[in-house]
Formats: structure tokens, C-alpha cells, sequence
């Protein structure tokens, strides 16, 4: 696969890729120098502001307690 840099530094990545590793408009990306390689990494960030507020709690009157109650039974 390939991407061309466009005029002002931008590139657009293969929906491929896009697809695979679940990237949307506004996912941010951590980008890293590693000799003449540019790595981008999804933001873990990114990924969990996106769950917040996707579970139910189940009955527990916060996530701190949830993760509490679930620590205790390991």
C-alpha cells in the first residue's frame, strides 16, 4: 500500500488500514520518528474517551466501585 503527501503535508491512508484498526474522523494519532520511519500509533486515549459512558454499570453507583467489586473477586 501506498500514500502520496499532498501539498500541505497531509496523507490519506488506505481505507484498508482505516478499517482494519476501527480509525474515524477525528481519531487522533500519535506520531513517532524512529530514524527515516514514521510510526503512527492510535491514541489509547482516543479509544477510551470514545467507551466512556458505553457500559452500564450494572447495578454499581459508580465505575470506581465496579472496578472495586471486580478486583475483590479475582
Amino acid at each position: 500500500m501506498e500514500a502520496t503527501v499532498a501539498e500541505r503535508g497531509q496523507i490519506t491512508l488506505p481505507k484498508a488500514v482505516r478499517d482494519a484498526l476501527g480509525l474515524t474522523k477525528g481519531t487522533q494519532l500519535k506520531v513517532e520518528l524512529d530514524g527515516s520511519r514514521i510510526i503512527l500509533r492510535k491514541s489509547v486515549d482516543d479509544a477510551i474517551s470514545r467507551a466512556r459512558g458505553k457500559f452500564a454499570l450494572d447495578g454499581f453507583e459508580s465505575a470506581e466501585s465496579a472496578v472495586r467489586a471486580v478486583r475483590d473477586e479475582a
